[in-house]
């Protein structure tokens, strides 16, 4: 009975180990790769060794010849660009304070509205400097009354003292009361002149054009010169147009953002969105680089009329320093990392090779190759996956990318 058992437990192992092998061997044939049983029979290698690259062109794919989507390599102008994350800023940020110690009567602006230059803002009580001004004035009128008395008295001495009627103290002490006159008089017109600026100070005018904050201080506030805090300030206008979008590059960059500059403007572009960019130019470059970061920071000026940048926003910074007028490029995705750095595989007669190469800059979807690939040549784009070197190739269409719609395949 014992035995029968034995002879049973080994049927069973023998059919569920047959089992899975057939299962292996299916799964390996819809991958296009050599399954364990057919190397066996066939002496060849197993799938592992056949996945590593091989030192003989053109040798057969075990499982046949891999299909791929191949697209070919043309020298085309590529700009050279330059990526950053940029911050924008107003080119100016003033804060509105008071000249004077005053009371507000009147706010001519609403919260948020957008201001030109020279637009009455904010109106203060003018009534204790106007009544100054009419003191100061009424004693200008006086002075110069002394003035021309004190001309004449002046010229009478002058004559006593030509017919020795008169003596020279007296006509000296009339032309010392002359010219005290006159200094009174110079003194009292220039606190006119001080009274009258300090009256304009009544009158807060949009020192530049721009977006305003919010207006901390209503009608009937009482403001005052000596109080320096933030909070004191009335409101804050914030120069939009045009608009600075600042921004740190890594410092190896440097050399060519200066030697574009001294060619002549270097333009930048602000992302704010898939569809929606602003252009502009680089306006300075800090005079220092960032010993912490290794970066140096710029600012580009760009034109904001539509207001589509705003302080303080995050945007992408496009910095295009030129145009490589034959640039080999090829589809990003063609690019495959390896051991030995960037590759990719290049198609000859059906035949995949691989080929480390010099990736210098990838932009747009597109990898620019310094070294490794010359122009007219063809690359895989789809199918690397599969491929080693030497490996036989088919040629097949590019295919769409399934929609998510798309009813997923059943699971088998």
């Amino acid at each position: 009975m014992r035995m029968v058992r034995l002879a049973v437990l080994a049927v069973i192992a023998v059919a569920v180990g047959g089992a899975g092998y057939v299962y292996r061997d299916e799964v390996a044939q819809k991958l296009g790769l050599a399954t364990a049983s057919a190397a066996e029979k066939g002496g060849g290698a197993s799938p592992a060794a056949s996945a590593q690259p091989q030192g003989r062109r053109g040798r057969l794919n075990p499982g046949g010849p891999v299909p791929v989507v191949v697209t070919k390599v043309a020298k085309k102008p590529m700009p050279i660009v330059i990526e950053a994350v940029g911050t924008v800023q107003a080119i100016a940020s003033i804060q509105i304070k008071s000249r004077v110690d005053s009371q507000i009567m009147k706010v001519n602006v609403e919260e948020g509205a957008l201001v030109k230059e020279g637009d009455i803002l904010f109106e203060l009580d003018a009534r204790t400097l106007k009544a100054q001004l009419g003191q100061i004035e009424a004693q200008i009128r006086k002075d110069q009354a002394q003035v021309v008395q004190a001309k004449r008295d002046v010229s009478r001495y002058e004559e006593l003292l030509a017919k020795n009627a008169g003596t020279v103290v007296n006509r000296d002490t009339a032309q010392t009361t002359l010219k005290a006159a006159e200094a009174q008089l110079e003194a009292d017109e220039a606190a006119k002149a001080s009274v009258q600026t300090q009256i304009t100070y009544t009158v807060i005018r949009a020192p530049v054009s721009g977006r305003i904050g919010s207006i901390a201080s209503k009608v009937g506030t009482v403001i005052r010169v000596g109080d320096n805090s933030a909070a004191s300030a009335l409101a804050t206008i914030n120069q939009v147009d045009p608009i600075y979008v600042a921004f740190a590059v890594p410092q190896v960059f440097l050399p060519e953002i200066r030697a574009a500059m001294a060619k002549g403007e270097v333009k930048v572009t602000a992302l704010i969105d898939e569809n929606r960019k602003q252009a502009g130019a680089i306006a300075f470059i800090e005079n220092s680089v960032d010993a912490l970061t290794g970066t140096v920071t710029a600012k580009a000026r760009i034109g904001n009329a539509n207001e589509g940048l705003w302080p303080g926003q995050f945007v992408k910074a496009e910095i295009v320093l030129g145009i490589e007028p034959e640039a080999i490029s090829v589809p990003a995705p063609a690019i495959q990392l390896g051991p030995q750095g960037p590759y990719l595989f290049v198609v000859k007669d059906g035949v995949a090779e691989l080929r480390n190469v010099v990736v210098k800059r990838t932009q747009a979807g597109e990898s620019v190759i310094g070294k490794g690939l010359e122009g007219g040549e063809q690359v895989v784009v789809d199918g690397q996956l599969r491929l080693v070197n030497g490996a036989n190739v088919v040629m097949r269409p590019s295919t769409p990318e399934p929609s998510s719609t798309a009813a997923a395949p059943p699971r088998g």
